[in-house]
């Protein structure tokens, strides 16, 4: 009789040794999910307020302003146009249109 309470208490105070074992598991994969919720959250926050920063840049007015200041870019005229025909004859409308640059001269 003794034998059976001495495996009986053994297997008590396993059981209760496993139990706690289980509820700090318990809480730590608690407080891991809590602290990847916090940090989902405030990547879902950063991703918004990129979003909202990307399409501020990407305006067609501050587009244009860099190009302008940056780029010393200006907008197309016809005067400054070169267009080019594609032929195989050797007709002017064949040849790079700026001002119709006489036959012999190039053109700058």
């Amino acid at each position: 009789m003794m034998r059976l309470n001495l495996v009986l208490l053994l297997g008590v105070v396993l059981s209760a040794l496993y139990l706690v074992n289980v509820q700090f598991e318990s809480r730590r994969l608690y407080s891991a999910l809590d602290h990847a919720q916090t940090e989902g959250r405030k990547l879902a926050h950063e991703n918004e307020r990129l979003q909202v920063e990307k399409r501020a840049l990407a305006t067609s007015a501050r587009v244009e302003t860099l190009a302008k200041t940056q780029l010393q870019m200006r907008p197309a005229t016809p005067a400054i146009t070169a267009y080019v025909a594609y032929g195989t004859d050797s007709t002017p409308a064949t040849r790079v249109a700026r001002h119709e640059a006489p036959a012999g001269e190039r053109l700058p």
